[in-house]
């Protein structure tokens, strides 16, 4: 299938590879289908491109490569909207923000710890859930 997208122009996805989401990431509710896609080569770093919306696209990354001791037990209620089973893999993925630093040009980067994106891998199902404000902060700055 191709999409056209804002940062990458046309782009061609496997319609098996793309991630459904039950319910859309907080504050874009319509975007349900998106295509992870490598940052470049090498680099931990991904793109969660919607499909829905052309110029919609998350930095995600693994969270246990910035915090290695990275878990949570996942509520009932995603799990079972995941239709996650015993056997299913299931993948998280933290959104990653840059931003400038107030004391020059160069930028800092934080992910959202409180609020991953579950994957159900062999289904394909995602969901974005949100966490423990006292475990996880919703801004965790890293390098």
């Amino acid at each position: 299938m191709k999409v056209e997208t804002t940062r990458f122009g046309t782009i061609e996805i496997d319609e098996g590879k793309v991630l459904n989401f039950v319910k859309g990431i907080l504050g874009f509710p319509k975007d349900l289908r998106y295509a992870l896609l490598p940052h470049k080569e090498n680099s931990p770093f991904f793109w969660l491109q919607s499909l829905d919306s052309p110029d919609l696209a998350f930095v995600v990354i693994n969270p246990s490569l910035i915090v290695s001791d990275y878990s949570f037990e996942l509520p009932e209620e995603a799990e079972r909207e995941l239709r996650l089973e015993e056997g299913d893999k299931a993948e998280a993925l933290v959104i990653v923000t840059f931003r400038n630093r107030q004391n020059g040009d160069a930028r800092s980067m934080s992910a959202n710890l409180l609020g991953p994106v579950v994957i159900n891998v062999d289904k394909r199902l995602a969901r974005q859930v949100v966490l423990d404000p006292n475990k996880y902060p919703v801004r965790y700055e890293f390098n």
